[in-house]
């Protein structure tokens, strides 16, 4: 390992804004007995100057998206999730170098989120430039494995957003929401088109790769929905193999731009 990650490592243990729980004290019963961390229902208490709505970042990375969101919109609490300790520091640092009162991160794996936040504890997750996972269903994070997770945390009427330049989980997520009835806010396969949604922040905000791929050409998708949902979330009819086509070649998963056909 680089002296530079072991610095930020290191550094990363001072910042109170940020939560690093032990994956194996979580996995102690076993991956599907996880354990819940102490923080679970007590973010508003413990991280945040006041209480206020929580909002979620789910690989966030850098955190600079949740930390810009934070600034614009004070009245909500925002939290970025990334398993990058590497990544997660610059984040955490400018947090907690300007004070921020209503930002934290966590560094976990996604699929623990069940284990840190309480029914109705969560108001908002934004899912910005996931990867499509065009393989394997189960990973894409609006798949119904992964909406159920949400739903465990989230209030009534709670809303997942999804920013992405893929086209395939755009697609993936419309239909997901359709086989299960979920109330759409808001959907457009090109963002930054003629027809802008009225949200000032969708385009004021704006991740590193957002603006890698901005500048590339690539349309950026948008789609918001309400989670709520009676019963078991089913998977939708969805031809993987035809929307794995429009897509062409895909970056790696370190988020490397794949190159126009």
């Amino acid at each position: 390992m680089g002296h530079d990650k072991l610095r930020k490592f290191a550094e990363n243990e001072t910042f109170s804004c940020l939560v690093q729980p032990s994956s194996q004290d979580l996995l102690a019963d076993g991956y599907f007995s996880l354990k819940d961390h102490e923080i679970k229902g007590q973010w508003n208490a413990q991280m945040f100057r006041q209480p206020q709505p929580i909002v979620l970042e789910l690989g966030c990375g850098k955190g600079e998206y949740t930390i810009d969101l934070a600034e614009r919109i004070p009245e909500r609490n925002y939290i970025g999730v990334d398993i990058k300790g590497a990544r997660l520091w610059k984040g955490a640092k400018y947090a907690h170098e300007h004070q921020l009162p209503n930002v934290a991160f966590l560094r976990t794996r996604i699929e623990f989120i069940k284990s840190f936040f309480a029914p109705g504890e969560v108001s908002e997750v934004w899912l910005t430039f996931s990867d499509p996972q065009m393989k394997s269903e189960n990973s894409r994070l609006t798949s119904p494995l992964f909406l159920d997770r949400y739903r465990s945390f989230m209030k009534p009427g709670g809303v997942v957003h999804l920013k992405t330049d893929s086209v395939f989980l755009h697609q993936y997520s419309k239909a997901m929401c359709e086989a299960n009835g979920l109330k759409i806010l808001a959907c457009t396969e090109d963002l930054y088109g003629s027809e802008r949604l009225d949200v000032p922040s969708l385009y004021e905000v704006q991740t590193f790769y957002e603006k890698m791929f901005l500048q590339q050409g690539y349309k950026i998708t948008y789609l918001s929905f309400v989670i709520d949902h009676e019963g078991d979330y089913v998977y939708p009819e969805f031809d993987d193999e035809y929307w794995r086509s429009v897509e062409g070649p895909r970056r790696s998963f370190s988020h490397q731009p794949h190159k126009k056909a």
